[in-house]
């Protein structure tokens, strides 16, 4: 499999597992981003890939950043890339407790 091919299917995967975490089916997605319904279901089975400006849209309504969504092509089995993964399921109390202690153990 080449390089590009890989990034293709990194893309798609990521996508099924980012609609799968917020427990949202294909066909919603699909709607929910102003496309038909079956646009989701295109991409995660290979017969299209977004553009860049709807790869951006797909990031946005998953709130997660270009470095989020594309940090497991870096290596899935590092520490950083399991905690980042760990930190994504937090709620937002949580994380601001996360906040703090990083911001104690950091300080010199």
């Amino acid at each position: 499999m080449d390089e590009v091919q890989q990034y293709e299917r990194y893309l798609r995967e990521r996508i099924t597992a980012l609609r799968s975490q917020k427990g949202v089916s294909e066909h919603r997605l699909s709607l929910e981003l102003g496309k038909s319904g079956s646009y989701i279901r295109s991409i995660t089975s290979g017969a299209t890939m977004p553009s860049m400006k709807e790869l951006f849209n797909i990031m946005a309504y998953f709130e997660v950043s270009p470095a989020e969504f594309f940090s497991g092509l870096q290596g899935t089995n590092t520490l950083r890339a399991a905690l980042t993964e760990k930190l994504r399921e937090l709620s937002d109390e949580d994380l601001e407790k996360v906040s703090l202690f990083i911001g104690w153990i950091t300080k010199v």
